[in-house]
């Protein structure tokens, strides 16, 4: 029996995936649920696993869009399992013997002349000291020789290629980073984007690390890193602004009543954006645990298109990369996306002294069609005195408590 394998669908408004990679080849035999190819959808990589044991016979090549319920490859299930014989021996043949050869006669060496396209000595001192093979000047002397003019303008100027490799490759974009990059360009295109800056003093931030990371880890597991913190200011922040957790459906705006928070990962596909759900009601702990399984199963390809779709603001870190500013682009259909950036001591004015503290800049990019400016800043202004007051404004003055120490 010959079993048709079809694209099953990996999402709710996906209808095409991409083969990205066979990991089989055609005619092997395959045992049910053995991983056989990797497909790429719009919003993510996924393994397709074969849905019988059997010889495969592929339709489809590396890098073609195929819908989903196509016909990607064939499996004879009747087809048993090659088996392991040892092959025969082969019988050995005598090896034949070979008669001497005849050297071959030592061609003598060839006198350069002029004639022959030698540079003169004073050209050759000039190729010499600019390290130019003579063989690559085109002699205009006499019988091809290689004149002094010659050499001085052979000499390359500044910019001309002196040999260097100068090669390009050319790869086909993945259909998740063809997506992308479409999703970026329409968010671009399509809402009315602004971006407005602040800096934080991350000092509190630091010492309530400091004092309590070690406890912390050993006890739950999970590092306290600087996201806790910033999901907690940005979730505060969305509550005091509601229109900030917003997004425009046609001529409408729906809000949301709770927080669905995006957090931008570096895969190995690309960028990708899973979701922490109900983030709200999630403690410092509950946020740290979600991050780091969300990352890592972004970073092994393991993460599903449902733990990406929906999300109701997104976080952005390119400080980790050594980002000082950045304006980030909205992720559609939200409205908001906060970006963090590298943590840097500089000057700062403190109860009228200048003082040395870790800030960081932080940037909130929104779409103006339903974020006014005074909402944007007073949203951005929000997380920033979270932030720096974290024990009273996000701990309820009780850190032990927060942290479940």
């Amino acid at each position: 029996m010959v079993l048709e394998m079809k694209v099953p669908s990996p999402g709710e408004s996906i209808t095409e995936v991409e083969i990205a990679e066979w990991l089989v080849e055609d005619g092997d035999y395959v045992e049910k649920d053995q991983a056989i190819a990797e497909v790429d959808s719009d919003k993510a990589t996924l393994e397709l696993p074969a849905e019988e044991s059997g010889i495969i016979t592929l339709k489809a090549e590396v890098g073609d869009a195929v819908a989903v319920g196509e016909v990607v490859c064939l499996i004879d299930t009747s087809a048993k399992k090659p088996g392991g014989d040892a092959p025969k021996a082969e019988k050995k043949e005598e090896p034949k013997k070979e008669e001497p050869k005849a050297e071959p006669k030592k061609a003598e060496p060839k006198k350069e002349t002029y004639a022959s396209g030698a540079p003169s000595p004073a050209a050759k001192k000039i190729l010499d000291e600019k390290g130019i093979a003579p063989s690559s000047v085109a002699g205009t002397g006499r019988d091809g020789r290689i004149t002094k003019e010659d050499a001085v303008q052979a000499v390359p100027s500044m910019g001309t290629p002196t040999g260097g490799n100068r090669g390009e490759t050319r790869s086909k974009l993945s259909m998740l980073r063809r997506k992308v990059a479409e999703r970026l360009v329409a968010a671009k295109n399509e809402t009315a984007m602004l971006t407005t800056f602040n800096e934080v003093d991350m000092s509190s931030i630091f010492k309530l690390r400091d004092q309590h990371k070690e406890e912390f880890k050993n006890k739950h597991g999970v590092g306290l890193g600087f996201m806790s913190f910033f999901t907690k200011a940005v979730i505060r922040a969305l509550q005091m602004y509601p229109a900030v957790n917003s997004m425009i459906d046609g001529k409408e705006m729906i809000s949301y009543d709770f927080c669905d928070i995006s957090i931008a990962v570096s895969g190995p596909k690309g960028l990708m954006v899973p979701v922490i759900r109900n983030a709200e009601n999630l403690t410092f702990r509950g946020i740290e645990a979600e991050v780091k399984r969300l990352a890592l199963r972004a970073r092994e390809g393991e993460i599903t298109v449902d733990e990406m779709t929906g999300g109701t603001f997104t976080i952005t870190n390119g400080g980790v990369f050594g980002s000082m500013l950045s304006t980030p682009i909205i992720n559609p259909p939200q409205s908001g996306i906060l970006g963090m950036h590298n943590i840097v001591e500089r000057p700062i004015v403190r109860d009228g002294a200048i003082a040395i503290a870790p800030v960081m800049y932080v940037a909130l990019s929104y779409d103006h069609r339903i974020i006014d400016g005074k909402e944007s800043v007073g949203f951005l202004v929000a997380v920033k005195e979270a932030l720096e007051s974290p024990e009273e404004l996000l701990m309820d003055g009780n850190v032990k408590k927060a942290l479940e120490l």
